[in-house]
């Protein structure tokens, strides 16, 4: 049996406390259905015996338990609530001693903040919503900080990306404890259609441009249908009922990247899903529309800082 803890706190996000405990929970319901014994125990503890999460629904909680019981996991979530946390010194000073007792201690999200002002990522690398990362690299200069994986290790302390990531953390706690099988049983139960792999991107390349300009979000989906297709400028321009040198300075400025380079990184990004998913690189780089593996090659060295074959086999 593997003891888990989930720390809650007023205003914490609900998905942050819930998706992991569920991961734990569907991991505890595959083992008994093959008439094995639950493999976790899991705990959500706070300091009240009811918080009201940032969502409006109240959690009943267990008690903060006591220091020197040893456990599995302490997993520390976040959510609007998360900076009064950190300003609360006898939580804080709880976390520093629970992490003492647990094998590994995790964040979800924002509660990267918690674990830092306990002082627990000086030195470390370590994510966190991608919307708090100028906000925690101001605070918590000590820190490591890499805005973009859905998760890191670093030693045995976790931290991961914003709300959903905390689904990829769990199922990667399974896996390292169950095994392949089980975890990949679970993301089905979900319905997590791919297992992320923690280098993966917080978001897709696809949803920074279109957040960038509305006038340009039907020719991205058009992209992305049509990777082995003619992308060319010109194409590209009478698609958008633009000139070429006019869709070229539009599309610039409204992306702050050339029309090339936003297809590069667009074929990069697909490139990525099919390798992880064990694709070949030659039928990656044919599907993705580089034309060559020499071509994706250098497109991975320059975006990426390696090539398609070891990102295959980390992933």
């Amino acid at each position: 049996m593997r003891h888990v803890e989930i720390l809650a706190y007023p205003d914490i996000q609900l998905l942050d406390v819930s998706g992991p405990l569920q991961v734990f929970a569907s991991a505890n319901d595959f083992r008994m259905q093959a008439g094995e014994p639950a493999p976790y125990e899991v705990a959500v503890v706070a300091a009240s015996p009811r918080i009201r999460t940032s969502a409006g629904l109240v959690l009943e909680t267990a008690a903060l338990p006591v220091h020197g019981l040893e456990i599995n996991t302490l997993i520390v979530p976040g959510g609007w609530g998360v900076n009064a946390a950190c300003e609360d010194p006898e939580l804080v000073q709880w976390i520093v001693a629970r992490s003492r007792d647990a094998r590994r201690t995790a964040s979800v999200c924002s509660g990267a903040m918690l674990l830092a002002t306990a002082g627990l990522l000086d030195g470390r690398r370590a994510v966190t919503h991608w919307g708090r990362c100028a906000e925690f690299a101001r605070r918590f200069p000590a820190v490591r900080l890499e805005p973009d994986p859905i998760f890191i290790r670093d030693g045995n302390v976790w931290t991961s990306a914003g709300v959903t990531a905390g689904i990829d953390l769990a199922l990667s706690f399974v896996e390292a404890d169950l095994g392949r099988r089980v975890a990949l049983a679970v993301a089905r139960e979900l319905v997590v259609f791919l297992k992320r792999p923690g280098g993966q991107a917080q978001f897709s390349q696809t949803l920074k441009l279109q957040q960038s300009d509305e006038r340009f979000d039907r020719l991205h989906g058009w992209i992305q249908d049509n990777l082995d297709g003619d992308l060319s400028l010109p194409n590209l321009a009478a698609r958008a009922n633009m000139s070429p040198r006019s869709f070229s300075r539009h599309y610039r400025e409204a992306t702050g990247r050339t029309p090339a380079r936003a297809i590069e990184e667009i074929r990069i990004e697909a490139a990525r899903r099919m390798l992880e998913q064990g694709k070949a690189v030659n039928q990656t780089a044919r599907r993705c529309g580089f034309g060559s593996e020499e071509t994706m090659r250098r497109g991975f060295l320059r975006v990426l800082g390696t090539n398609p074959r070891d990102y295959r086999e980390r992933f």
